[in-house]
């Protein structure tokens, strides 16, 4: 199993699942990381990130919010950071600063 990417990023698929409230990052298949969110309108309020123990330590919490901040993008919506992974995100990366809520 490729854990990277051609552009050396972790190779994890991201989908969004608006009836459960999340993002969901999959490793061949299996989730191994999610972001919960709430909606209100056009703000997802992202609530908890978290990855399975023995996938933790290889990027992929950041490439699932990398991904999920791109589909927020791409939806026309914006991002209220509630969990300190985001919150520590957004930070790092000010490009996404304009999808703040």
């Amino acid at each position: 199993m490729s854990t990277q990417d051609q552009d050396g990023r972790p190779a994890v698929r991201v989908t969004r699942d608006d009836d459960r409230g999340r993002y969901e990052g999959r490793l061949d298949g299996e989730v191994v990381t999610v972001i919960d969110f709430h909606r209100r309108g056009d703000v997802l309020a992202f609530t908890h990130t978290g990855t399975a123990p023995r996938f933790r330590g290889r990027g992929l919490a950041g490439e699932t919010t990398r991904q999920a901040f791109e589909d927020v993008r791409a939806a026309g919506l914006a991002v209220q950071p509630v969990c300190s992974f985001t919150v520590r995100y957004v930070a790092e990366h000010p490009e996404v600063a304009d999808l703040l809520a």
